[in-house]
């Protein structure tokens, strides 16, 4: 058991039938009265985001999420294909329970498969990923302001905030958790 003094990010436990994430947490005292946990919490399963404060004390089960390494092979009629490395079995997941995780992967990028009780519920692509930038705005000559960024959609069509710098053919390599330009490569 888990108690709620004891939230992380990150952190999932079982509450009233459902599987829930910790998004954020913040333990509160108040001048007056008992400390909480304010916290906010997603619903693996169905993506919903609720905020809640609880009882330090409050104990939960913990929800054991299995994690399985995967190779996104391709899409298809609104499925993503995934293969274990291990056993070559293939695995059609809905674009509609991925959401907007496959906008940094590739084909042939190893993925981690997350599900519950067998239930695909989500992915978690590679922290890093390098992609070729597709197209972009050129960078105009003086235009050198500090921290000056331009939108550019790289090859799986996400588009990313990129320096002036930048052009159309480079490759960079962005942090796939905040969606953020970190390199050229």
């Amino acid at each position: 058991m888990i108690s709620a003094g004891d939230f992380r990010n990150g952190m999932t436990f079982e509450m009233d039938g459902g599987v829930f994430q910790v998004v954020e947490f913040q333990h509160v005292k108040p001048g007056k009265g008992a400390a909480f946990v304010r916290t906010k919490y997603k619903n693996v399963i169905t993506g919903a985001i609720v905020e809640r404060s609880f009882n330090p004390t409050d104990k939960f089960e913990p929800a054991r999420i299995d994690r399985r390494e995967m190779q996104y092979l391709y899409s298809d009629d609104g499925l993503y294909y995934f293969m274990d490395n291990e056993t070559y079995e293939q695995t059609p997941i809905n674009a509609d329970t991925l959401g907007d995780a496959m906008k940094f992967v590739k084909e042939n990028d190893i993925c981690k498969i997350l599900s519950f009780k067998g239930n695909v519920f989500g992915i978690e692509p590679p922290i890093f990923v390098e992609l070729e930038v597709t197209e972009t705005e050129p960078g105009f000559k003086g235009d050198t302001a500090t921290g000056a960024t331009k939108p550019a959609t790289v090859e799986t069509g996400a588009l990313v905030k990129v320096p002036l710098f930048v052009n159309i053919g480079d490759v960079i390599r962005i942090d796939t958790r905040t969606g953020e330009y970190m390199s050229r490569v």
